[in-house]
């Protein structure tokens, strides 16, 4: 009976203290107290003091990091100060929150930006001042590390179906369709596997484009582009240059270590486990 008086208290006492924030023709409002003006353009929200004076904006990105893994963010700025931006977690109040209230709701809730008195300047210049760390995830962290590794490697793949890192050959991909085009995503399904060689005609694997898997000849399998619902849904079909950027993950054989004599410094580029 105490536990139920307690819980009971605690929801209670959460309820009574909730801030009602409402959104009508651009005016946001906290307890039926009108605190400030948004509108919206091209993705990007712009928040403005009553008198319709913009202070700052806030701007959705979602984006792709390696294959499946994705990270939504928000990328606050000053009006004032363009060239500063920051890079932030959002909240929602719910699962099925659009963009506008769940920006609404990271500036009141999250950043505490505008409280019932308007936009707080105060908190806004604190935020620029002690930029917040965002909170990632395992996989997203590794992602990022990933990422990082293959950028170094700066893979492309030319008109021919060869791969090149950091402009030097290092293998090349075969059975390609008539119409193939370097940027081109793979959706034709084939019975012909598209197969990967590297620079010395070594073969390092496979993509299989009905089950969209790559298989290295060590025996490793890997799905691109597993279809996820909901806002943060990813491409179907991978490029060429993300198969080639997996299968470097994947056997850090394929694209060797690579030594540049820059005024007699050796630097490495590569992916290394």
């Amino acid at each position: 009976m105490q536990k139920s008086l307690i819980i009971f208290f605690t929801v209670l006492a959460i309820v009574l203290n909730a801030q009602n924030i409402k959104t009508k023709r651009g005016i946001v409002t906290l307890d039926g107290t009108h605190v400030a003006k948004i509108s919206n353009k091209s993705n990007i929200y712009t928040f403005m003091d009553l008198k319709e004076n913009p202070v700052y904006t806030m701007e959705f990105i979602d984006k792709s990091i390696v294959d499946s893994v994705r990270d939504s963010y928000v990328k606050l700025n000053r009006v004032y100060n363009r060239e500063k931006t920051l890079d932030l977690d959002y909240i929602s109040p719910s699962a099925f929150s659009g963009e506008e209230k769940s920006a609404i709701y990271t500036c009141v809730k999250g950043l505490k930006i505008i409280d019932e008195r308007g936009i707080n300047i105060k908190n806004l210049d604190e935020l620029f001042k002690n930029m917040p760390k965002r909170k990632l995830d395992n996989k997203t962290k590794e992602a990022y590390t990933i990422r990082t590794k293959i950028d170094k490697l700066n893979l492309e793949v030319n008109n021919v179906g060869e791969i090149l890192s950091n402009g030097i050959p290092v293998g090349y991909f075969t059975n390609l369709p008539v119409s193939f085009g370097s940027e081109d995503t793979i959706t034709d399904k084939t019975f012909v596997d598209i197969e990967i060689y590297d620079a010395k005609s070594k073969y390092i694997g496979k993509y299989i484009t009905t089950t969209k898997q790559i298989k290295t000849a060590g025996g490793k399998t890997f799905t691109l582009y597993k279809e996820m619902s909901g806002r943060a849904s990813i491409l179907k079909f991978p490029t060429y240059k993300a198969i080639a950027e997996r299968l470097a993950i994947l056997d850090p054989n394929f694209i060797k270590v690579q030594e540049k004599v820059i005024v007699g410094e050796v630097v490495k580029d590569g992916i290394e486990k």
